[in-house]
């Protein structure tokens, strides 16, 4: 599996151009945000506003913004929705960091790590609920089925994840599922309402949600081979969060398969608890480099990232197109 996709002349890949392309609506996003955020209870707006704030790059309501600058869509009901995607989004971090036990989001101190398990539990339930309210605002009960059948995907691939862990005989083909569901989905759906919004053929809504899909996938794949290559201040979390928390991820499936029985016999200690400690890590980034099984995790997300690519292909070029293939190139990109 192979694919190029080519760096930019002069410069790397970068997400300024789908934030320039879609800032004036990006505000009344934030707008909404804010608004929904609020609560007679202040811990609510306090716990959800750290997270929120945090210095997120919003990717998701910015895909619903940009796809809907591809097809020309000059309404404003993407601009809620976008605020129902993110709500989504970051109710799911918040149940994410307690299900891991994380200490770090965004190079920041986690929510649970500040309050507690239970209120960052109860503020995720609150920005659900605050979500399927825009959606049903909206009153589309095409954009209601498709931002809820993503929110249950994701919880379906959350747990998918959850009892895949610390289970070394864990393959690509589950892992794909795995990722494809908790990551994915919510790409796919943040692009594909802005078709439906707009009224666009079937068509249009199927390659938007295509393009959200492959970038969902090639953007987890690379957040899964950085684990293993970059420090806490480049990734926004502690580096091999993923390695003690058991996380069979394509990095480690493809290292235990290439590996030595000595080798094996290590990434089966390590990802049942038994191997943890910094030495052991550095070990294990030793036999990811050795066997090249980041390389080729990053091989697969330039795949899936010339699949995005491709699938907005028939639309017509313009500085909307333009810069939905550089947040492409953006994503694969941040592992270099």
């Amino acid at each position: 599996m192979s694919a190029t996709l080519h760096r930019l002349a002069g410069r790397d890949p970068s997400l300024d151009p789908m934030i320039e392309l879609v800032a004036d609506d990006m505000n009344l996003v934030n707008a909404a945000i804010l608004d929904r955020m609020q609560s007679r209870i202040p811990l609510i707006p306090e716990l959800a506003g750290h997270l929120i704030a945090g210095g997120g790059k919003r990717m998701r309501p910015m895909l619903t913004l940009a796809s809907a600058r591809l097809i020309g869509y000059t309404g404003a009901r993407h601009h809620r929705l976008a605020a129902a995607v993110e709500f989504i989004h970051t109710a799911t971090l918040l149940h994410d960091d307690v299900v891991d036990g994380s200490d770090l989001r965004r190079g920041k101190r986690t929510a649970n790590l500040i309050w507690g398990n239970p209120a960052s539990v109860l503020v995720g339930d609150f920005l659900f609920s605050r979500s399927f309210e825009l959606m049903v605002e909206d009153g589309s009960l095409k954009v209601l089925k498709i931002l809820s059948n993503a929110s249950a995907v994701i919880a379906e691939g959350e747990v998918n994840q959850l009892t895949a862990a610390r289970r070394i005989e864990t393959g690509e083909d589950r892992y794909l599922d795995i990722i494809n569901a908790k990551t994915a989905a919510l790409f796919a759906a943040a692009c594909r309402i802005a078709a439906v919004v707009a009224e666009r053929p079937e068509a249009e809504e199927s390659a938007l949600d295509a393009y959200g899909r492959n970038l969902g996938i090639a953007f987890q794949l690379v957040d899964d081979a950085i684990d293993y290559t970059s420090d806490a201040g480049t990734m926004g979390k502690d580096a091999g969060d993923d390695f003690r928390e058991g996380k069979v991820t394509l990095p480690v499936i493809l290292a235990y398969a290439r590996g030595s029985e000595e080798d094996r016999r290590f990434w089966k200690d390590a990802i049942e608890g038994r191997r943890t400690s910094d030495a052991d890590f550095a070990h294990a980034i030793d036999l990811v480099g050795r066997t090249r099984s980041v390389d080729d995790t990053l091989a697969r997300a330039r795949h899936y990232g010339q699949r995005a690519i491709d699938a907005i292909g028939p639309f017509a070029g313009g500085k909307a197109k333009d810069a939905m293939v550089e947040a492409v190139e953006f994503a694969v990109a941040r592992a270099y």
